[in-house]
């Protein structure tokens, strides 16, 4: 008994020792917490308190030095989050950026070495994507969107908006704030009464429904989510919309050739195309788009393009099979390229901040139930995934946007100001959006 508890306490000296010599110059909000229940950084009543139920996550930690294994350890349980998940963020980057002297590095590594190793399978590997390359295929489609209507239901809003709100304030609701954006990009792709409207990626219809309800569009949808699709016909059957709205399960690359649009939209679904396949991308949308047309395409971008990093490996393998982040120059450049002229681009980035932190407080708060639906690993991905967007559109390095495209450079239909974007209610649209409107 004397000797399991003399090596009880060497393990533990050498977590403290580890933790302290590493983070011993960390101020930020986060706790640590050892196996022991420890505190080895940080105070009882930090923002957030990563806790190592393990030691073995601690030794892979140092001698790996990948987030990756800290998140994997936290999807299989053996590392905890408590509190913000979101603060987890701010040690992660202060690690990344931590420049150990090799002393120190040896010292580590040495008390590493007294830690047990991992004994025990993960379990998180029902919900890891294959590691074969994958490109906006319905399999990728599927593993991210197909998870469960009853999942999402828990945590978007009543509209099934799975994208950036658009908010008036901080205290405005996810709801209204949703529906805000869905009218807000109705308006400025000035829709009218009687027009064409595509939506790539149409997610569970809300947009689609939208714009045919408020605007008296004949809208589409396409999807490569049977459950997204069965959601959205649903939806317009009991909206009655039937005679103005329809969806389809279809890939963009298989729109007909002959199918022209006076408007065609894009909400969240162009980070899973891939920057090689852009040219294809906006080429077949200028081709689907009449003359005269508006295109607008609204998606997240980053400062860097897509790099391999521990992070952007967690998320491919985990959450996005084939997710592909770059600059919005290069998005910029490529909608050039494709013959559209650019009109109008707008970053919401705090805005997908808020909407971000609303889904993981919601996600949280119906833990129980998000669980027993698609288990306790899945739940952390999730939540794990989540706050970590958010850190990151908090702190600038991904951003959204939405680019607004003409068809060419034939009269637009936009005013010369964006004011009439923001005259929602307004008695005189769509005239007060008319070209040289001085009301506007």
């Amino acid at each position: 008994m004397n000797e399991q508890r003399h090596e009880q306490d060497a393990v533990a000296a050498a977590g403290r020792a580890i933790v302290s010599q590493v983070l011993g110059g960390y101020r930020g909000p986060v706790a640590v917490r050892l196996w022991n229940g420890e505190l080895a950084v940080g105070t009882e009543d930090a923002p957030c308190t990563v806790v190592f139920k393990d030691p073995s996550v601690l030794r892979e930690l140092v001698l790996h030095r990948n987030v990756v294994h800290l998140a994997e350890d936290y999807l299989a349980a053996d590392a905890d989050i408590e509190g913000d998940a979101e603060q987890l963020f701010d040690l992660l980057s202060y690690v990344r950026d931590l420049e150990l002297s090799w002393p120190l590095k040896l010292r580590a590594m040495r008390q590493a070495f007294r830690l047990p190793r991992h004994h025990h399978a993960r379990s998180v590997e029902e919900i890891r994507a294959g590691r074969e390359e994958r490109r906006n295929t319905r399999e990728s489609i599927a593993h991210h969107y197909d998870v469960g209507n009853d999942f999402y239901r828990l945590w978007l809003d009543r509209e099934m908006v799975y994208s950036c709100a658009y908010f008036a304030d901080e205290n405005q609701s996810l709801d209204d704030a949703q529906r805000d954006k869905l009218d807000y990009i109705c308006r400025k792709l000035r829709l009218t009464p009687g027009q064409t409207l595509l939506d790539i990626g149409c997610g569970w219809g809300a947009l689609v429904c939208w714009a045919a309800r408020e605007f008296g569009v004949k809208a589409h949808g396409i999807t490569l989510s049977e459950q997204q699709l069965a959601h959205a016909r649903r939806r317009i059957q009991e909206e009655g919309l039937e005679d103005r709205v329809t969806v389809e399960l279809l890939d963009y690359r298989d729109l007909p050739r002959d199918a022209r649009y006076d408007r065609v939209v894009s909400v969240g679904m162009f980070e899973h195309i891939g920057v090689a396949n852009f040219p294809r991308y906006f080429g077949i949308i200028k081709r689907i788009l009449a003359p005269g047309g508006l295109f607008l395409n609204h998606g997240i971008t980053n400062d860097t393009g897509w790099q391999d990093t521990p992070i952007t490996r967690f998320i491919n393998s985990y959450v996005f099979p084939d997710g592909e982040l770059t600059r919005i120059s290069n998005v910029v450049d490529a909608m050039e390229k494709a013959g559209f002229e650019i009109i109008d681009v707008e970053g919401l980035r705090r805005h997908y901040a808020m909407t971000l932190r609303h889904w993981v407080g919601r996600l949280e708060s119906h833990r129980d139930r998000v669980v027993d639906i698609v288990g306790e690993a899945t739940y952390r991905v999730w939540r794990l995934y989540m706050a970590g967007s958010a850190y990151y559109f908090n702190e600038g390095s991904i951003n959204v946007y939405q680019v607004l495209g003409g068809h060419d450079r034939e009269p637009l239909v936009v005013g010369l100001r964006r004011d009439e974007l923001y005259k929602k209610g307004c008695e005189c649209w769509p005239q007060c959006a008319s070209v040289g409107d001085e009301s506007s």
